[in-house]
């Protein structure tokens, strides 16, 4: 489902007298009912009308949407004490004293109407006085959520096992707890002129570059767009380059990943709604890292990186490079190993790019049918459902015994990667590269190699050049590129550029 700027508004609502639209009136009936009626007499519009015994002209009307506001709140701290209030005083004194009545945690005051209906529709409740064209705002929200679980798609041995979850202010308390710093600030916007939907941005001033900090504000409030459900929203809005298929934002389920980037002055962009926070700027070596990486020995960090690069490569050129070799180029191939492959690939009734197709779509839809099934037996119909494909495919004499290495080795492969932007990059990449090997061969993967790393060297995230700091070359900041150095050693800001 996607909301975007297809929905449109099938009446405008006459601007005549702006002034008087937009403001309260001081008849609280009235007020009462233009909500109502602007909210299309919803059910779960909750308005508790409070008079006073001594004088009926003495009202005052209490109005929140149930299931958003917390009933005791309201009943303990604003209903009870204007009942008592109102036996005990006059409507001025009420007026003047609402700070002191309402025993709230925050409590404002809006005279806007679209003020008023914007706090009701968020969660807090709003008090109405008859003669008054003041609302009073109260802050009592209670939107569900899920309780803080274990990451799921970015799981470690070691470290911290909270993640974010769907609420944006669960998800600022879990990264102030980490940093207890003046200096953290959270500026907060809404984004979506239907869903209002609230998004923070959080950066440690000081350590955050400011222009970076400034620009990143800029593009979110630029955002027009009806409504954002998911952060990936956010992302397509706001990356530099929209038609690219690499990951320009990096983005987090785990609180330490984005407290550590949030130290090394990136920014972090948190959506109301989603579990996912994005980072930015975003450099291309970030994509190999894992919040385990700081967890551990340098040495083995450094090594488990290059291992994953490795990983990368594999993932995205095996398949490629073995279509290249068995097709265009055998005389490149060991002769007892082509005779076996020969050997095998004589039952074989297709070409090869047909048997790697085959397979590659085989594990594939194997890949996507083990996240949609039912957790509990997911993953052992993909493991199952791998294994006697292609057991089932060899015997039948659909493809050839190495075809199924090459291809589980790939898929295997892309499972290394810490983050699921890069695995889909991979994924798209490699059947690009199947089809270019098997009409030119090794030359067609050299040209669109270079290509691909021309197209990453114009990327930028931010500003930020993609390939920083090893394009442009700085030595002094690669001690947390594809090596981790010492935490004593590494830097402590990034540089733009």
């Amino acid at each position: 489902m996607r909301i975007g700027r297809s929905l449109k508004r099938s009446k405008e609502k006459p601007t005549t007298n702006h002034i008087q639209v937009n403001t309260l009136s001081d008849e609280v009936n009235e007020n009462v009912v233009r909500l109502m009626n602007e909210l299309g007499h919803s059910s779960d519009l909750s308005v508790r009308m409070i008079e006073s015994p001594h004088h009926k002209s003495v009202q005052a009307a209490v109005i929140h949407l149930d299931g958003l506001a917390d009933d005791n709140i309201i009943n303990e701290n604003i209903v009870d004490p204007l009942i008592q209030s109102f036996n005990e005083n006059n409507q001025k004194l009420i007026e003047e004293r609402a700070s002191h009545i309402l025993t709230v945690s925050q409590l404002t005051i809006k005279e806007s109407w679209q003020e008023f209906v914007s706090a009701v529709l968020t969660g807090d409740t709003a008090v109405l006085l008859n003669g008054s064209t003041k609302a009073f705002i109260a802050s009592t929200k209670k939107q569900p959520s899920r309780a803080i679980t274990e990451p799921t798609s970015q799981t470690v041995i070691r470290g911290p096992k909270d993640s974010f979850t769907e609420n944006l202010r669960t998800n600022t308390s879990l990264i102030r707890t980490r940093i207890q710093n003046p200096d953290v600030r959270l500026e907060s916007l809404k984004v979506g002129s239907v869903t209002q939907t609230d998004i923070g941005i959080m950066y440690i001033q000081g350590i955050a570059d400011e222009s970076i900090v400034k620009e990143v504000k800029e593009r979110v409030k630029g955002i027009d767009i009806d409504g954002v459900l998911e952060s990936n929203y956010i992302e397509e809005l706001i990356r530099d380059d929209g038609t690219t298929i690499f990951p320009l934002l990096l983005n987090t389920e785990r609180p330490d990943a984005v407290v550590g980037n949030l130290l090394e002055g990136r920014i972090a962009i948190i959506i109301q709604g989603t579990p996912f926070v994005l980072i930015v700027p975003a450099v291309f070596s970030q994509f190999f890292q894992s919040p385990e990486d700081y967890y551990q020995n340098q040495y083995i960090s450094s090594f488990l990186r290059l291992l994953r690069l490795g990983a990368f490569f594999l993932a995205t050129y095996a398949s490629a490079i073995y279509l290249a070799l068995i097709t265009h180029h055998q005389g490149l191939i060991p002769t007892t190993l082509i005779v076996s492959l020969m050997a095998q690939r004589e039952t074989v009734p297709f070409p090869a790019i047909v048997e790697i197709l085959v397979m590659e779509m085989a594990f594939e839809v194997l890949r996507e049918a083990g996240v949609r099934m039912p957790r509990a037996i997911g993953p052992a119909v993909s493991i199952v459902g791998a294994l006697i494909l292609g057991q089932a495919a060899v015997e039948a004499g659909f493809v050839g015994a190495a075809v199924v290495i090459i291809v589980a080795i790939s898929a295997i492969s892309s499972f290394t990667l810490p983050n699921t932007s890069l695995v889909n990059v991979t994924r798209g990449i490699r059947f690009m590269l199947i089809f270019i090997s098997a009409f030119i061969g090794l030359y067609g993967i050299l040209l669109f190699t270079l290509c691909i790393w021309l197209h990453m060297s114009s990327l930028r995230s931010f500003g930020v050049p993609y390939f920083a700091p090893f394009a442009p070359f700085r030595l002094k900041e690669q001690r947390d590129g594809f090596f981790r150095f010492p935490l004593s050693s590494l830097l402590k800001k990034p540089s733009r550029k």
